[in-house]
C-alpha cells in the first residue's frame, strides 16, 4: 500500500485545501501528516515547536511520513519542511509527488503569516521567502509533477493533478 499521490510545497500552497479537493475528486482518504502528528500529540504543531523545539517536531514528522507513506492509500499532504529532511527525501523516492508551486502574494492569503506557522512568526513574508528559496530546489528535486496554484481555486489544481493522473 502506498500512497496514488504526495503532495508537497511551501506553506500556503494549499496541500490541505488542494488535497481534500482531490481526494473528494479520487473517491480517496486525505492524509495530513500535519494533522495526524497534532492528533497524536494532543497538541498543536505551534506548541510541538515551541515547547520542545524544532528537531523534536521533525523527528516526529519524518517518523509520521515514513509510516503514512508505507500505510495510507489515498491523497497524502505533507507539511511544508517535511521533504527536505534527507530520510525523507528518500521515502519519497518512487512515489508521485506533485510540487504545488506557490508565490508569495497567494501564500500571504491562504496562510495570514499567523503565530500558528512557527518559522514564519518573525517578519513572515521575508521569512517565507527565505523559506521557499532554501526548499524550491528539494520540491523541484522529489517532484514528478509541478503544479502552478497562482491566482487558482482549489478545485481547479485539483483537477489538473486529477488530469495528471490519468484520473478526469
Amino acid at each position: 500500500m502506498s500512497p496514488r499521490v504526495v503532495l508537497v510545497g511551501p506553506p500556503g500552497s494549499g496541500k490541505s485545501t488542494v488535497g481534500a479537493a482531490l481526494a473528494a475528486r479520487l473517491g480517496l482518504p486525505l492524509h495530513d501528516t500535519d494533522a495526524a502528528i497534532e492528533a497524536a500529540a494532543g497538541r498543536s504543531i505551534s506548541d510541538i515547536f515551541i515547547e520542545d523545539g524544532e528537531p523534536t517536531f521533525r523527528e516526529l514528522e519524518r517518523a509520521e511520513v515514513a509510516r503514512a507513506v508505507e500505510q495510507e492509500d489515498g491523497v497524502l499532504a505533507l507539511g511544508g519542511g517535511a521533504p527536505v529532511d534527507p530520510l525523507t527525501e528518500q521515502v519519497l523516492a518512487g512515489q508521485v509527488v506533485v510540487f504545488l508551486d506557490a508565490g508569495i502574494a497567494d501564500a500571504s492569503k491562504r496562510v495570514g503569516f499567523d503565530q500558528s506557522r512557527p518559522l514564519l512568526a518573525v517578519n513572515p513574508r521575508a521569512s517565507w521567502v527565505r523559506l521557499m528559496n532554501e526548499r524550491r530546489p528539494v520540491y523541484e528535486r522529489v517532484a514528478t509533477h509541478r503544479v502552478d496554484t497562482a491566482g487558482r481555486i482549489p478545485d481547479a489544481v485539483a483537477e489538473e493533478i486529477a488530469t495528471l493522473l490519468g484520473a478526469s
